[in-house]
């Protein structure tokens, strides 16, 4: 059994804050993460962040990605790398992974608000129920 991996971190100015975007391929499942710096982040806090907080990032989508070989030659890799710094940062596929856990987060939220708000009446019902029976208890 084969499993391949594939992370990037493209850090970028969204013309009001520093924002990292952490794409992850694995398996051929596709998955994207943003993450706001604020400040422009020095080397040493990305460095910090890539080691201590990579693994809490929740990468959502099951876009089924094609994984793409490693070029072997360094003037294509120095080429390639020109030209993806050429493109912008945020690519449609991020875009699109992006708003599906946007989505997928107002869905969950939505959810458990609605059932706090049951558990709150119902409380709220009990404790009218419990008032009315102690005026009832006979005087």
């Amino acid at each position: 059994m084969r499993i391949s991996v594939s992370s990037t971190l493209t850090v970028y100015h969204d013309g009001q804050f520093w924002v990292g975007l952490a794409e992850h391929v694995e398996d051929g499942r596709y998955g994207a993460a943003r993450i706001v710096f604020g400040a422009e982040p020095s080397d040493e806090e990305i460095l910090r962040f890539v080691t201590s907080k990579w693994a809490e990032l929740a990468f959502f989508g099951d876009d089924p990605a094609e994984a793409s070989k490693p070029a072997r030659n360094p003037k294509r890799r120095a080429r390639e790398a020109s030209k993806a710094l050429r493109q912008p940062a945020m690519g449609t596929k991020a875009q699109q992974a992006l708003a599906n856990q946007r989505e997928t987060m107002k869905r969950e939220s939505a959810h458990v608000r609605s059932q706090r708000r049951a558990e709150e009446a119902e409380a709220r019902f009990e404790q009218r129920k419990l008032k009315r029976k102690q005026k009832h208890r006979g005087h």
